[in-house]
């Protein structure tokens, strides 16, 4: 298939998941590569240079935007360096083939990087192993371009009703959430589980040891440890209502 300028601007602007989050998983081989497909949607929509046409000027441009991309992976870096060094054929060969075997090796650095996430739930799992058990730049691609986000959205929605059915979810985290349930989007449900859940989380401990100070039966040593965390963070506040409040000798 001919790259077209059209395509590789088009192309470049996508090569890494955002965060965040999939569509059922992806059979091996069914999905097209995001390349083929606006190589495509160039030569219909807009026609373009073809690659093996671009002037060198057009061949430096590409790659140029390439490397500008924020998402660009350590081999694709590497590679299109390499070939902004080397000649007008370096640069047209690269851009034809190698870009495509580069992306796909970032690409598996980007999968098993996911897998590895604390938060990769269940769906997240299952869909990145049926990947990896049959593996092509296409799928891994169109995976990490679509699947991700809403694959990481059903985990993540998961997640927070779990965190609701918890016996410690206070008022302010129950609010947060079933906000989110009222009008959930994979973003605003992985941000506050990234930054929200903490805060939300800090505060209803606040106010849980508050009501525990206001116990007048409860022992100095537990009354002075109490006073002590209520300035701790979000970790501390936790672990002591967990845990350390039943160290405190009595």
């Amino acid at each position: 298939m001919r790259l077209t300028r059209g395509a590789l601007l088009v192309a470049t602007t996508a090569l890494t998941p955002a965060l965040l989050l999939t569509t059922p998983a992806l059979a091996a081989g069914a999905a097209p590569s995001s390349v083929a497909v606006t190589a495509a949607a160039a030569s219909t929509d807009e026609p373009g240079t073809p690659v093996e046409e671009m002037s060198e000027e057009e061949l430096r441009l590409a790659l140029a935007r390439i490397l500008a991309d924020p998402d660009s992976g350590k081999r694709v870096t590497r590679e299109a360096n390499e070939a902004l060094d080397g000649t007008v054929e370096d640069m047209r060969a690269w851009l034809e083939t190698g870009y495509r075997l580069a992306q796909f090796e970032d690409d598996r650095v980007a999968i098993t990087t996911i897998l590895a996430k604390p938060y990769a739930g269940k769906r997240v799992q299952r869909e990145i192993n049926a990947i990896l058990d049959a593996p092509t730049p296409e799928n891994t691609r169109a995976w990490l371009e679509t699947g991700y986000r809403l694959a990481q959205f059903e985990d993540d929605r998961v997640a927070i009703t779990t965190i609701l059915a918890k016996p410690y979810a206070g008022k302010r985290v129950q609010r947060e959430i079933n906000a989110i349930l009222d009008a959930p989007t994979p973003e605003n449900t992985r941000a506050w589980l990234e930054t929200g859940y903490r805060l939300a989380q800090a505060e209803d401990d606040r106010v849980a040891v508050a009501t525990l100070l206001a116990d007048p039966t409860i022992s100095d040593a537990l009354r002075a440890a109490a006073e002590e965390v209520m300035d701790g963070t979000p970790e501390e506040l936790r672990y002591f209502l967990e845990v350390g409040r039943y160290e405190v000798d009595k």
